[in-house]
């Protein structure tokens, strides 16, 4: 009895160490081009990479910050209509780690499972963008990260409550 009771603990050992490695080194994962997986690691190394020289201006309140864009349909699509009008964005407090408002239109979704960081710019469920200054884990499109800006600059920056923030296109 003692050595089956040893045998199945040793399983359920083995079980759940292999279930936590398995989670702790393969996070959500993206298909690309070539059908090989990339982990998180990699997802966030490569939206760095990828991220062009397409850059935005937003105003809150006497501040103005630039934001390097990424390369995908939303960044695009976004780029167009910014091409043609500034987005002007309500946006309130949520979580304790972001700002959220409605864009007034919905854009194309480029959704991936990321962890963000602070200065993270992304656009949720389509029509909402979020300005992140802490992380948060869940499947949202990446449309850039604002330039040099610390999470505890971004969130003094942002305030409490309501904030206005306008997007325009950086003249080149």
């Amino acid at each position: 009895m003692n050595k089956t009771r040893l045998f199945i603990s040793f399983l359920f050992l083995t079980t759940m160490s292999l279930a936590a490695c398995s989670k702790g080194d393969i996070l959500p994962t993206e298909q690309n081009e070539e059908n090989t997986i990339t982990t998180d690691s990699q997802q966030n190394s490569t939206n760095d990479d990828n991220m062009e020289n397409k850059k935005i201006k937003l105003a809150i309140g006497n501040h103005i910050l630039t934001a390097t864009l990424a390369d995908n349909s939303s960044v695009d699509s976004l780029v167009q209509v910014l091409s043609t009008k500034n987005i002007v964005v309500d946006m309130d407090d949520y979580g304790n780690m972001e700002k959220v408002g409605s864009l007034g239109q919905s854009f194309p979704r480029n959704d991936t499972s990321i962890t963000t960081e602070a200065g993270d710019i992304i656009l949720y469920q389509g029509n909402m963008l979020v300005i992140y200054y802490a992380p948060n884990s869940w499947s949202f499109t990446r449309l850039g990260k604002i330039d040099n800006i610390t999470g505890t600059e971004l969130k003094s920056i942002l305030g409490k409550g309501g904030v206005t923030v306008t997007l325009s296109l950086v003249e080149e």
